[in-house]
């Protein structure tokens, strides 16, 4: 008996591993995820949810369920070689967070319900790629962040001691100026703030026009440029491993090519 079910068990979980990762099991993985990230939307409006609330719910907890099948035959397939996947412990926690009780003192956890929406970014190839470059940059961009953290603070030491009197709403104090600052790097209502200032101080377009060429024009083009950057290299290594890998394929080829003009005692064929 034994011995039969260690002949079946390995040709079954073959039989699953070909199912999961058939391409058409993850667009439908997708399709539940873009359904369920729908669903979830409606549930904001108090309308819907008066009129279709059961069905939305229903719909929520078949899709919820449908995840944890997928993730236990994925558990199944791999073992523990599924945790050496950092995208599969990513998919892993979300599933897991959908699955906390969101009842009585942790209701605010339906709230988290929305995170499975995530889980296309760890099913759509070109969206993993993205966020790879992301996690690449973030070297290059500590660095840059530290520098325009640097520029804020100065910027908002002086903006205070300049027009702390003038403007006491914008620049009274230390946090205020910091806000203020970071509102004008956003470029976002600056000029009624500098021309509120401009009224005392008429100089004091020096200061916003210097503060605005270096931390919005110049550190922010930085910080773009570091990630655009990250994002070339990563498409570079993928278009590099591909060729490799069709490089490799045509080598294989020609091998049994020549394997087999052998084998009928023909020339052979030279492959370095």
């Amino acid at each position: 008996m034994n011995t039969i079910v260690s002949k079946f068990a390995p040709s079954f979980r073959e039989r699953v591993r070909f199912f999961i990762e058939n391409p058409r099991f993850d667009q439908a993985i997708i399709a539940l995820i873009v359904v369920n990230a729908i669903t979830l939307g409606m549930e904001t409006s108090p309308t819907i949810v008066a009129r279709f609330g059961e069905v939305l719910y229903a719909v929520d907890r078949a899709v919820l369920g449908v995840f944890v099948v997928e993730l236990l035959l994925r558990l199944f397939v791999y073992r523990r070689r599924y945790f050496h996947d950092p995208w599969r412990v990513f998919d892993f926690v979300i599933v897991g967070i959908a699955l906390m009780p969101a009842s009585g003192a942790y209701s605010v956890l339906r709230s988290l319900r929305v995170l499975r929406v995530l889980r296309l970014i760890s099913m759509v190839p070109s969206m993993r790629g993205v966020v790879n470059a992301l996690l690449t940059a973030l070297p290059g961009m500590a660095s840059i962040m530290g520098l325009m953290a640097l520029v804020l603070y100065v910027s908002a030491v002086m903006a205070t001691k300049l027009f702390g009197a003038i403007a006491p709403d914008y620049f009274g104090s230390l946090g205020a100026s910091l806000f203020t600052l970071f509102q004008v790097m956003t470029v976002e209502g600056w000029p009624e703030i500098a021309r509120g200032v401009m009224e005392q101080s008429p100089y004091a377009w020096i200061f916003f026009v210097t503060y605005l060429l270096i931390a919005t024009f110049m550190v922010l083009n930085l910080f773009i440029a570091v990630v655009v950057n990250a994002m070339q290299s990563q498409v570079a290594e993928e278009l590099k491993g591909a060729e490799e890998a069709h490089t490799q394929l045509i080598l294989d080829e020609v091998r049994a090519l020549r394997r087999e003009i052998g084998a009928m005692g023909g020339p052979t064929i030279g492959v370095t």
